[in-house]
């Protein structure tokens, strides 16, 4: 039996499987290391919604657009219980018709800010636009008839406005229309409590911009605003045409949407972006009038119904569909490192890197005849897990790179320490921190370099098997097991 375990202590088989089963083990630290991370990760997202609470969330901005109230009458057979015709009743019902601006364009300036919540640094941003364009000429007989030999009754138009968040108005929004000064105020007159655009500003149309209208001229307006929001801000084109320009001194955008930027420059000095999107390729504008209608669907047909629980939409006997959320082109002020992103993905090369370390100790006892014992082994592989603790833990305080390379230089010490008493030289310990020191090199540059990791990482490991074939391609393992053997 002595025998038997001595055989087995020494066997160059048993050891590499040793050395596999303990890198498994060393899997649960890394496993909870990440958990740790993804936990911290929750709490960073939590402090964007509770700011997103308390101070301001994420903008879509939706109009400028015109409503026009209208009454339709008409006169409605009045019967008795045995169906015959007894005279007429009048009938009535309040509606709106919706205009759509012809041209709209949207020029403003994104002015990033940072808010803190606890130990989390969150971005937001001041939006200062212009929204400028025009009306098409209002015709009377666009407006279609709900009622046979119906009379329907104008009143005065007013314009709508809406955002996600109004709590983000930085002021008073101001409008000018047809030289005349508008003057917003809460809410949108009319619309049912679950249209989500009841929620917005609406200004009166009045004075000469009220008498351009009823003339039937096309009526030009501007429109000036502020705007804060967290980190992204989405338009709805709802005009024939909207165009956008918006510029920011933030150098990380991410643009997303329904449509992309035209055209955009993105310099260490910030972006440059425009947007060109027509009413023929997106349905924002079916979408805006099911908010104007209700949170059901979208109506079709062009009026919406704002006269509450006992009105009706127009074409509303026509079948719904759904449309899906509201189509928009967006831009966000991304943060340039997420530290607990890329700390995951540093932690998902965490069995692979504790591996080739293993591995090189394992040469090391191999060539220079040394023998090390697992406890050794162990304390190597944790030594590896701890840098990416440590690593997490330094770039909640400091920039990633700054926190990288104290991680990685405190792990490259230590194992250059041990290494030098249990390999017996400093010579060899220094070597051995100088190759665990390359790993890091080479996964900083995995992580820095996002859209070519995989292709790294593809490389980095066929690079380490290549070398360790070419270094042991002439190793007579039997002969080093049999060396084994015989050594007291």
């Amino acid at each position: 039996m002595l025998q038997l375990l001595k055989v087995l202590q020494s066997s160059m088989l048993v050891k590499v499987a040793g050395l596999f089963f303990l890198l498994l083990l060393l899997c649960i630290p890394l496993a909870e290391i990440d958990s740790i991370n993804r936990e911290r990760g929750e709490s960073q997202r939590e402090a964007g919604r509770e700011l997103a609470a308390t101070y301001a969330g994420r903008q879509t901005v939706v109009g400028p657009l015109l409503l026009v109230p209208y009454v339709e009458r008409w006169m409605e057979p009045l019967r008795n219980a045995q169906g015959k015709v007894i005279g007429q009743e009048p009938r009535s019902k309040e509606m709106a018709h919706v205009v759509f601006p012809d041209k709209l364009h949207i020029e403003g300036t994104m002015a990033p800010q940072e808010r803190y919540r606890g130990i989390f640094k969150i971005p937001f941003y001041t939006l200062n636009a212009t929204l400028g364009g025009g009306f098409a000429a209002f015709d009377p007989k666009a407006v279609s008839h709900s009622e046979a030999d119906s009379k329907i009754e104008f009143k005065a138009p007013f314009i709508a406005f809406n955002v996600s968040d109004l709590r983000g108005l930085d002021g008073s929004p101001t409008v000018v229309m047809a030289g005349e000064a508008l003057r917003f105020r809460q809410r949108v007159p009319g619309l049912a409590d679950d249209a989500w655009f009841a929620d917005g500003i609406h200004a009166p149309v009045t004075g000469a911009a009220l008498a351009a209208w009823q003339a039937g001229t096309p009526v030009a307006f501007e429109m000036k605003i502020g705007l804060v929001g967290q980190d992204t801000l989405a338009i709805a084109p709802i005009a024939e045409e909207t165009t956008a320009h918006l510029t920011s001194p933030w150098a990380h955008p991410s643009f997303g949407g329904r449509f992309l930027a035209a055209e955009r420059s993105v310099t260490p000095q910030g972006f440059d972006a425009h947007w060109r999107v027509s009413s023929l390729v997106t349905s924002a504008r079916e979408q805006v009038r099911s908010g104007l209608s209700g949170r059901g669907g979208p109506a079709d047909g062009n009026t919406a119904d704002v006269a509450g629980a006992n009105a009706t939409v127009a074409g509303m006997n026509m079948p719904r569909r759904s449309i899906g959320p509201l189509q928009t082109f967006d831009v966000s002020l991304a943060q340039p490192i997420n530290v607990y992103s890329m700390s995951t993905r540093a932690g998902k090369y965490g069995a692979l890197f504790i591996g080739m370390v293993l591995m090189a100790a394992f040469m090391f006892e191999l060539f220079r005849k040394l023998r090390l014992h697992p406890v050794q082994y162990g304390l190597v592989g944790l030594s590896i897990a701890l840098f990416f603790l440590l690593l997490l833990a330094l770039s909640e305080k400091f920039a990633f790179w700054m926190a990288y390379a104290g991680a990685a230089a405190a792990s490259v010490v230590l194992l250059a320490v041990y290494f030098s008493a249990v390999l017996a030289g400093w010579r060899r310990g220094l070597s051995f921190g100088a190759f665990v020191a390359l790993l890091y090199g080479a996964l900083y540059g995995l992580l820095a370099s996002e859209s070519n990791a995989l292709l790294l990482g593809a490389l980095l490991i066929f690079g380490m098997l290549a070398a360790l074939m070419l270094v042991t391609r002439k190793v007579d393992w039997y002969a080093l097991s049999r060396r084994a053997d015989d050594t007291p």
